[in-house]
């Protein structure tokens, strides 16, 4: 009986433990998702990496944050943003990713993922992705 007490302390304890260390060290900062819900590329990019992996639609290389915000510029001009709604969230110790779908005035939905990375310190997108739903 004092066998199965202890076991039952222990599995409780390596489930705490488990779970602590399994949340991450920063949180995606939320200026980007509100950033995402207006449409609004220069607020988005400030919270990008140097160089950042745009992929938008048929675009994909990696880019300068003045030249991944001059791109999602032109997405967002012609693609006026109704809503933005973050679906999952999740990852690891220094790096960090979110899901979402887009929603356009025009009645389409993108889904777009984000790959945060700490990078000095800070919270900063490395990749961003938005495709077709």
């Amino acid at each position: 009986m004092k066998n199965l007490k202890k076991l039952v302390v222990l599995s409780f304890v390596m489930a705490f433990c488990s779970s602590v260390f399994a949340f991450p060290v920063f949180d995606i900062p939320p200026k980007i998702f509100d950033a995402m819900k207006v449409g609004n590329s220069t607020e988005l990019t400030k919270y990008f990496n140097t160089t950042v992996e745009l992929v938008i639609l048929d675009k994909e290389d990696v880019y300068s944050k003045q030249q991944a915000e001059q791109i999602l510029k032109n997405f967002f001009d012609k693609n006026k943003v109704k809503n933005f709604t973050l679906l999952h969230q999740g990852g690891k110790s220094g790096a960090q990713y979110a899901i979402g779908n887009l929603e356009t005035e025009d009645g389409k939905t993108y889904r777009v993922y984000f790959l945060v990375k700490e990078s000095g310190g800070k919270p900063l997108v490395h990749q961003m992705r938005i495709e077709k739903e």
